[in-house]
């Protein structure tokens, strides 16, 4: 009964398996790399993180979220707030409470409570969002960014307004990335696999028929909800601590286009689709940034056009939507291979 139990977590974890040891392939290949080809991956890696926490929720139930760049600046400004030494913090944001201001946390505690901030402004937010559904959802997770970005951008006393909230500490690098993309991708396939996965998937199909059945939708869509903030506020976390400085203006419609793109070119509805996603828009977005400055092959000479790598991920994105709907891996995981056992003779193949 136990092993039965057990099985669909062993079968979801497959792909986490086969996926870490890509992972440990990448580390050892660029871990004596210079430091910004590191930075790069490093980069990437939070993006893995911050993509599989919007997987939980948008691969789960359907409904497409362009809200949650504002949890990763939650996170962001949380794990600032609760870094930056305090005479700085007294400088440069006085209105911050005094407790906060004489609070100075390591980076590794804070992080998951950065997380813990993004998923209560997730629950806030969540009670009402999560009744709606369709378009209408997906339009109330954009008022939500649009809320969290305008408070962010001028609540100066308190967040540092337009300019940038600098002091914080270096924490984030290849091995820390790496550690919290595998946490987010371990607890993601875990949950998939759960009673509660399996009745939000089941509303994301068909949900009158998950309602008729006894599911609560609006509740389950809110668990997701919450728990892809957390992973999502960590990664504005860790993005914070890899660029040492936090911009209300990092956290808006840019990175949304980017996450949401990394999304749907590798698959919506897959674990693998999101990895695959952001190792394909990375690899992508590193060419045409360096395409932007100029390309030389040999005598001929490319000037660099603005706006180059935006307009490549555009295209890249509707390619996608066009030939391949359910993106690079048609919505599928990585599955556990099966061995056939040899078949068995009859006995009368046995008789001479």
């Amino acid at each position: 009964m136990g092993l039965r139990f057990l099985r669909p977590y062993l079968l979801a974890i497959w792909p986490v398996v086969v996926l870490a040891l890509v992972l440990a392939m990448v580390l050892l290949w660029f871990g004596e790399a210079p430091g910004g080809r590191q930075r790069i991956i490093t980069a990437a890696l939070v993006n893995l993180v911050a993509v599989t926490g919007i997987y939980i929720f948008i691969g789960n139930s359907g409904v497409t979220s362009f809200g949650h760049v504002g949890f990763m600046a939650v996170g962001a400004y949380s794990a600032a707030w609760l870094t930056i030494p305090p005479a700085m913090k007294a400088s440069l944001l006085p209105g911050l409470p005094a407790w906060l201001v004489a609070t100075e946390l390591a980076p590794g505690l804070a992080v998951p409570l950065a997380g813990l901030a993004a998923a209560a402004v997730a629950l806030i937010f969540g009670l009402p969002l999560m009744r709606l559904s369709g378009i209408t959802a997906s339009i109330g997770t954009f008022a939500m960014l649009s809320i969290l970005h305008s408070v962010f951008a001028n609540w100066t006393p308190v967040t540092g307004g337009q300019g940038s909230l600098y002091g914080m500490p270096r924490y984030t690098d290849m091995q820390v990335a790496t550690l919290w993309a595998l946490v987010a991708m371990v607890v993601a396939a875990l949950y998939q696999a759960s009673p509660a996965g399996i009745r939000l998937r089941a509303s994301r199909e068909d949900m009158v028929a998950a309602r008729a059945a006894g599911v609560n939708v609006p509740r389950e869509r809110l668990i997701a909800f919450v728990l892809s903030a957390f992973f999502v506020g960590v990664a504005g976390a860790l993005f914070a601590y890899l660029s040492m400085v936090v911009v209300a203006n990092q956290f808006y419609l840019q990175l949304t286009f980017l996450t949401i793109a990394m999304l749907v070119i590798g698959g919506m509805r897959s674990l693998t689709g999101a990895f695959v996603g952001v190792a394909f828009v990375s690899i992508l977005a590193e060419i045409l940034r360096q395409t932007e400055r100029g390309v030389d092959i040999g005598i001929i000479s490319f000037s660099g056009r603005p706006g180059l790598q935006e307009v490549g991920l555009a295209t890249a994105m509707l390619l996608a939507l066009i030939f391949r709907p359910q993106g690079l891996t048609g919505g599928r995981e990585i599955r556990l291979p099966q061995l056939r056992m040899p078949k068995r003779k009859s006995r009368k193949e046995r008789t001479p």
